[in-house]
């Protein structure tokens, strides 16, 4: 391997690197393959010696990742569920019960099988609050109108059209 011009290391670390991108998709490993790559180019180009091609690849490797990074942020793909990983966020607008009294503004709250941290107006245990928004995992909440009362068993009956008699 003491054969290999050093130019023609960089570029063979440069297609391991790929490779193993292809094989652990992480996107990670694309962006110091590109910096071998481009320390490779530089090398065959320019004869740098060795001290340089490896200081070249450690800024070539910072500066490639991250560009890489700030363009995935800029370009995230669209997703079919967005707040996948946001349960907090996914609550929004909920409906939940009080758990613990919600004094001097923190309560808990139950969600689901588990209980949350929540803040909002004062309120005994058992009221219902709406979810309005979310620091952290405690949640933000607001007094929910109240459910409508059902209507009384007799308005389930029809009433006597106009000019009948009941």
């Amino acid at each position: 391997m003491n054969d290999l011009e050093p130019q023609w290391l960089w570029l063979l670390a440069a297609t391991v690197l790929g490779i193993a991108e292809l094989l652990v998709p992480g996107v990670f490993l694309v962006w110091l393959a590109a910096a071998a790559a481009l320390t490779g180019l530089a090398t065959l180009v320019f004869g740098i010696p060795v001290a340089a091609q490896l200081l070249l690849f450690a800024l070539l490797s910072v500066a490639s990742v991250y560009a890489g990074r700030r363009w995935y942020v800029g370009n995230t793909p669209p997703s079919s569920d967005p707040l996948l990983n946001d349960r907090a966020a996914r609550l929004y607008g909920e409906i939940l019960v009080v758990v613990a009294d919600i004094e001097n503004g923190r309560g808990r709250v139950k969600v689901g099988d588990s209980v949350w941290a929540c803040r909002g107006p004062d309120c005994p245990a058992g009221t219902r609050v709406r979810v309005v928004g979310a620091d952290g995992s405690c949640l933000k909440v607001t007094l929910a109108a109240p459910a409508p009362l059902a209507p009384p068993p007799d308005a389930a009956k029809e009433l006597p059209k106009e000019g009948e008699n009941p």
